[in-house]
């Protein structure tokens, strides 16, 4: 059987979309060389809140360059973003199933000031994995890899906050689970993959598994 490669741009705490192609690979390459694009998963995350979904944005500096590479882009700390995102994230799943057996692991994000994007994200990532009980080996890309590259399942313009899930993507398929403000609002499929962990727990690598659609 042919392996499975697939190539991810880095993302700020991935959408469950993302994590389910992810844990599904058989091999992932996370694309370093790109040019940032504003309004994507790269630095920006959406959670579940009392009064709807929140999207959650880390400012990066540009500068007055019109184009950055992503792993050259710097996170800004002009504004105190990390903890209002911590606080943003505690006020959503505080009163989750599993939110206090995790909580600790991602605390530090919210304190500790890294200075890159991608480093920042790629810790996440492993803290995301170590959540989900899972080990995938992980390498980033030397250059860029272009769009016609044979044996690699190219997923970095498929998943975008601005795409539909269900159009662009029939590979995957959002499965409802219940969420923290169930009665309150319908369910929101494709949310940060901390939603999913928060509550789920343990069975939130068993819905990633689920959600993939192979042909």
């Amino acid at each position: 059987m042919t392996e499975f490669n697939a190539l991810f741009t880095v993302a700020y705490l991935p959408p469950v979309q993302y994590m389910a192609h992810m844990v599904a690979a058989d091999s992932v390459m996370l694309e370093m060389h790109d040019n940032y694009v504003k309004q994507t998963y790269r630095n920006r995350c959406d959670i579940m809140g009392a009064n709807g979904v929140i999207a959650l944005t880390v400012p990066v500096a540009k500068g007055r360059r019109l184009k950055v590479k992503t792993k050259d882009l710097e996170i800004a700390y002009d504004e105190r973003w990390q903890a209002l995102h911590w606080r943003s994230i505690v006020s959503a799943y505080n009163s989750s199933p599993f939110f206090e057996y995790y909580a600790a692991d991602f605390e530090p994000f919210y304190t500790k000031k890294y200075r890159w994007l991608f480093d920042f994200n790629l810790e996440l990532l492993k803290v995301i994995l170590n959540a989900l009980d899972i080990t995938i080996p992980i390498v980033t890309t030397h250059d860029y890899i272009t769009k016609d590259a044979r044996n690699i399942h190219d997923f970095r313009e498929i998943i975008h906050p601005k795409k539909d899930v269900e159009l662009e993507d029939p590979g995957f398929k959002a499965l409802t689970y219940r969420q923290v403000f169930n009665e309150r609002f319908p369910f929101v499929p494709n949310l940060s993959v901390i939603d999913l962990i928060f509550n789920k727990g343990p069975e939130a690598i068993d819905y990633l598994e689920d959600s993939i659609v192979r042909k």
